[in-house]
């Protein structure tokens, strides 16, 4: 029991190191592709580390159902909303060339 509870707890802890990591690439990458990409590596696998923590912690199979279900979902917004945005950037440079 005591191995579950510091693998947890090591997961959560580096699971904040990845969050803490994001948020400096956010603000020291020069342009928007780079923040993206630093925000979508390193805030999925954050997440993705504080989520096995605490379903290590869970003993009900729902909540660790309801858990993975939520990482999920936000694994496939971000990827969504990442393109988009992406291609929107993409797009409005491309106008920008054009003008130039």
């Amino acid at each position: 029991m005591i191995v579950l509870e510091l693998l947890s707890a090591f997961l959560i802890c580096l699971g904040i190191f990845f969050f803490f990591a994001s948020a400096v690439g956010l603000l020291r990458f020069p342009d928007t592709l780079c923040r993206m990409h630093a925000l979508a590596k390193a805030d999925n696998l954050a997440l993705g580390c504080v989520i096995m923590g605490a379903m290590l912690r869970q003993t009900d199979l729902y909540a660790v159902g309801k858990l993975l279900l939520i990482w999920v979902v936000t694994l496939l917004s971000s990827a969504t909303g990442g393109f988009l945005l992406a291609q929107r950037i993409r797009r409005k440079n491309l106008a920008l060339e054009r003008d130039i």
